[in-house]
Order: C-alpha cells, then structure tokens, then sequence
C-alpha cells in the first residue's frame, strides 16, 4: 500500500479551489434569481472553505506526517503503519496482534506502571488495534500536551522491552480474548467467510491467530516482525484536533527522523496476492436459537474507480434490526420487506475493502424456518440492483451515504483515524468536496453497470452457523446469483 513519498507540504487541495471557482460562478449567476438561495449557497460555500486543510509533509526516511488542526483543546495523534495480520504466514499468523499487546508492557525508559501512571496524570488515553492490513496505536490528549503524546508512541514502538514475563503474561490475555472473540458470533461468521473467500491465502486467516500459535509464539517472532514491517515509507503520523504541523513535524523529525529507515537495498515486502474462490463454510448447530449467515462477493480494493458505486449499492441495501421500528417507510426496499415479511432479526449489508480486492455482501440473523425466504430475497433484491434500480433510489442512497460519512468524522479520533487510514490506503487524504463529487457521478445506470459485473452471475462465498438446515445448497445459492423469479 505504501506508495511513493510525499516530497514536500502538500497545499491547499487542487479539487477545493476548483469547487470554489464553480461555486462563485453559481453565486454570481444565481444572485438575481433567488436572493435566499444565494445565501444558502454562499453560506454552504463558507462551510467547504472553512474547512481545515490536511497537511502532509514526508520525511527522509519515508514517514509520512499528515494533520488536520481544528483548534480544539484536545488533540489525538497517532502512528498508523502498513503492517498486519496479511503479512504473515501460517507459522506467525498472531504475531501482529500479539505485538500491539506488548505495546504497554514497558520501553526502555519506562516500566509498565511508569507509562500508565504518566498517561493517567495527563489524563490521556492511549489505545491500539490491529487489522488484516494495518496496525494503530493512538493518543487522545490535551493539545499542549502533544510533544508528549508523540514521544510515548515512539517510546512504545522504538524501544518496548518485550520481557519474557511479560510474553508469557500476555499468551493467556489473548488466550482469554479469543474465548470472548467466540461467543460473538457476528465476529465468528466474518472470519470464516475470510477463510472461506480467502482460503490458503493471507486474509483467510484471522487477525488473533490459531491457538497454537499464540502459545508458541516468542521474543524473537516479535522482533523480526518490528525489524521487518515497521519502516518508515509504511508509517504514517497522523494527528486532529488543535495540532500545529510545523510542530508536529519538528516533534516526527526529532522521535523518528535517524530511525525506521530501511536497510540500504532491502526492500519492503510486497503483499501476497489473495485469489478470491466462491465456496462455504457451514456449521450447523440445531441447539443454537438464531441462524447467523454472511454471504459475499468479491468487491474491488480501495483505490479502485469502482469502490464508490459500490459504497452507494451497499447503502442501497441498507440494514434493518426489529428494535429499530419503522415500518413500510423505511428507505431500504429490503427492510421493508423484511418488516412486511417478518423475516429475520437483524440484517446489515457490508462493502469491505482491502488494498487490491474486497468483500461485498449482507450479513443476517435469521429464524431456522425464516433462512431459505430470507435468503431468496435478499438475493432478489441483489438482482434487481443488476437491473432495475431507480434514480429516486439512488438519489436517496447517495445522500444517506453523504451523511453518514459527514457524521462519522465527528471529533478528533476519527477524523485522525481518516487521515491516518486514507494515508496509507491512497497515500493522500481525499478532500470531502471531491468525495462528495464522486458519490454525486454515480446514477442508477452505473450501479446497474457496476452491479452486473461484480454481483450478477457471479460465485458467492457463504459462511453459515447455526440452525441452517434450510439454508439452500451451495448450487441453489449460486444460480440464484441470475435473474429470480417469483
């Protein structure tokens, strides 16, 4: 993912000055018209301006520094790398994860109880994940106390002491954690769809690993792992919220800028391909009260053209749960059969995306006797986004989408998150104007088009636990990938 480097500040964004130009035609044209319009469009226009810029500067070792400053009291910054669990192999798988935990065990300069309490007396939060292709760890703390923040998480992935005791600790924490991972069985269906979909490839195994790893897994796996992965070109700091750049810059260039470059003709491993296959993986379990099913095809990765229609036909589906109540007005066709139909519990559609390839697809909680009508439906509905989707509709979806992704960005965490995210998956942060341009390009023609290629016809992967005794058979499920009939 990690592409050619930023070489210099990246200015303000070619695609907000070109929407200023247009806007500003729209203003002087539209002023004798409608006085109120105007100003509703010159106050929207106001908005985009205001708008903090994303700032992104690359250092001499590759490392990205990427801010947004919104002037907040509070800020979160953090280090987003290009590394997880997809760059493993079946003998290491876990050991990414198994990393993030030790991440908090104690540097070289600071024990365990030493970090915890300096991180309590700033009243800060500092927390870490770790995904199929990336690896985060994160501060949220008061502005001021930025230099601070940065020169903990570098502490923590420079210099963290990996004690054997502290191994041998952390083995039964994630033992005790993937117990927990198994009693969610919305977590338990999307791994064996992975493994499915994925099979023999990286990303059909899981980000904790199998057990046998975990209990094998050793000081020196967790420091080929750092020495490997944790590079500068795959690094990205990301920080929001009230943050200056040219101070965070000055913080990156001191904390990273003699480290985390890469050995003088080694290069950076490239991600192994991962071929997609149509098949299933069905664990019937009549005991269970709720059949719980996950059904996909493959999707594309997150640069590719295609991604935002897709986005917009995963809205299109939708998701519905019986606490939600509503009724005949839900804007998702499927819900509102679903609710008319008393058809299942809970359904959510999902357009997962990877570098180079993705998982589109509806995850459902269903009544054993409710699985097949529930099944058809959906698959019905898929089909009829392959060929009769209305523009009424998709005007609808574009706008929730819209929405949704305005609200998500709400406070410091997610919108570094974004940033960090987009960093590494595009190399650039992609401005909300242009977004929002991309997902208005989309009409019901190209989510037909785009529909009919990556759905109609095509192989599903299908994970199912649970009472599926009338979960159609693999073959049903695949001719029913062509036009349905009632």
């Amino acid at each position: 993912m990690a592409a050619s480097a930023l070489a210099r500040t990246v200015a303000l964004p070619a695609a907000r000055r070109r929407l200023w130009a247009v806007t500003e035609r729209l203003l002087v044209g539209g002023a004798a018209r409608q006085g109120s319009r105007w100003r509703s469009t010159q106050a929207a226009a106001q908005v985009l301006l205001n708008v903090p810029e994303t700032r992104v500067t690359c250092l001499d070792n590759g490392l990205r520094v990427a801010s947004e400053d919104s002037g907040l009291s509070t800020c979160t910054v953090g280090l987003w790398i290009d590394a997880g669990s997809r760059y493993e192999n079946a003998k290491n798988n876990g050991t990414a994860h198994f990393l993030e935990h030790m991440a908090f065990k104690g540097t070289k300069k600071r024990s365990q109880l030493d970090l915890e309490l300096e991180i309590e007396n700033m009243g800060a939060h500092l927390n870490a994940y770790t995904s199929r292709e990336q690896t985060v760890y994160y501060a949220k703390a008061f502005s001021k106390d930025l230099p601070r923040a940065v020169e903990i998480l570098a502490d923590i992935i420079q210099n963290s002491t990996l004690g054997e005791a502290e191994i041998e600790r952390e083995r039964g924490v994630i033992l005790r954690e993937m117990q927990e991972v198994e009693t969610n069985l919305q977590e338990v269906v999307f791994d064996y769809l992975h493994a499915t979909a994925y099979q023999d490839t990286a990303l059909g195994r899981t980000i904790l690993g199998p057990t046998e790893n975990i209990k094998s897994i050793n000081r020196k796996d967790l420091v080929d792992y750092i020495t490997t992965h944790y590079k500068g070109p795959r690094i990205v700091l990301a920080a929001a919220g009230g943050v200056s750049h040219d101070e965070l810059l000055e913080l990156a260039k001191f904390h990273f800028g003699d480290s985390l470059s890469s050995h003088k003709g080694e290069e950076i491993p490239a991600l192994p391909p991962c071929k997609f296959t149509g098949s299933e993986i069905r664990l019937r379990d009549d005991k269970m009260p709720l059949a719980h099913i996950a059904v996909a095809v493959e999707a594309v990765g997150w640069a590719h053209p295609d991604t935002i229609c897709l986005m917009v036909a995963n809205t299109l589906i939708g998701n519905w749960d019986r606490s939600f109540g509503g009724g005949m007005n839900l804007s998702s066709k499927l819900a509102q059969l679903t609710c008319h139909g008393n058809l299942c519990h809970s359904f959510q559609s999902f357009n997962t995306s990877y570098t180079d390839t993705g998982l589109w697809g509806i995850y459902m909680v269903c009544e054993p006797a409710t699985v097949a009508d529930m099944l058809h439906l959906v698959q019905k509905e898929w089909m009829r986004l392959c060929t009769s989707v209305t523009e009424s509709e998709v005007a609808r979806a574009k706008n929730l989408l819209k929405t949704n992704m305005l609200l998500q960005l709400d406070g410091s965490t997610p919108i570094c998150e974004d940033i960090g995210r987009q960093m590494l998956c595009y190399n650039r942060r992609i401005p909300i104007p242009e977004l929002e341009a991309r997902i208005d390009a989309v009409n019901a023609e190209t989510i037909r088009e785009v529909c009919m290629k990556y759905i109609y016809d095509k192989s599903p992967a299908v994970a199912a636990v649970g009472p599926i005794e009338h979960l159609p058979d693999f073959n049903q499920i695949h001719s029913n990938m062509c036009r349905l009939h009632d």
